[in-house]
């Protein structure tokens, strides 16, 4: 069995002449906080569509847990997919559903659970993530925007998943409570640590990656310029990570 649970072998993306990943050799190790970085355009989005195998690959191939994407039918990748978590940039919660019935969604949706089972489970995971009971009943429209970010975790949690990816997760969010939202992943990461659980952030805030991941990967035009452990990212001497790091 892999380190990794997402692995990348020579992958590359084009759309038309444009190279939008460039011949990635990485893997994101199993258990661990992984975020990836770099400025507007570098490629992160593309990557992350295709751990969820939403795209194809121009050429390579991207193996999740010890799974190659490209290999599973429509059918196969819809039930796989239940291995990933996803939190949105901007929580991307249901506007028409309260903060219970978001966090219920998946469980109805690809589970044969009972109602009074999904009841359980989701208040449940909304006292994990600091959701007061009253608030179930909610709209996102009537929560600030660190609560809807929490809805957000507790729906991505509903199915049990491996991986979880979270994008931009504290975009729009004034610092304290972008520190609030990052101790909530990195708790829920380790409570589920154990198990293998691996959590991949797409970010532009370095000051926090660097205070919650384990590892960082950074990327430039498509490319991975340094994949390292905290501790040594901080010390690359490459002039690209050095500006980054400055900001």
């Amino acid at each position: 069995m892999s380190e990794y649970s997402v692995e990348f072998r020579g992958l590359t993306k084009k759309f038309g002449d444009a190279v939008i990943l460039n011949n990635l050799n990485f893997g994101i190790h199993k258990g661990k906080i992984t975020t990836i970085l770099g400025f507007s355009g570098a490629g992160k989005t593309t990557l992350m569509k295709h751990i969820l195998g939403l795209v194809e690959p121009t050429e390579g191939e991207v193996i999740v847990l010890d799974t190659v994407i490209g290999s599973l039918t429509e059918l196969e990748l819809r039930e796989f997919r239940r291995n990933f978590g996803m939190v949105f940039q901007y929580a991307a919660l249901f506007d028409f559903l309260t903060s219970f019935e978001n966090v219920a969604f998946p469980l109805r949706e690809f589970t044969k659970m009972k109602e009074d089972e999904i009841k359980a489970k989701v208040m449940s995971l909304l006292e994990s993530v600091g959701i007061a009971p009253e608030a179930a009943s909610r709209l996102p429209s009537e929560l600030s925007g660190g609560m809807r970010k929490r809805v957000g975790l507790a729906r991505g949690l509903a199915l049990d998943p491996h991986i979880m990816l979270y994008d931009e997760p504290t975009s729009g969010l004034d610092p304290i409570t972008t520190h609030v939202v990052y101790d909530l992943m990195r708790d829920t990461h380790r409570k589920n640590e154990y198990r293998g659980f691996t959590s991949i952030i797409i970010s532009h805030d370095i000051h926090a990656t660097l205070k919650y991941s384990d590892y960082i990967v950074f990327m430039e035009k498509g490319r991975v310029v340094e994949h390292l452990d905290v501790e040594n990212f901080k010390k690359s001497e490459n002039p690209v990570i050095r500006r980054f790091l400055e900001l």
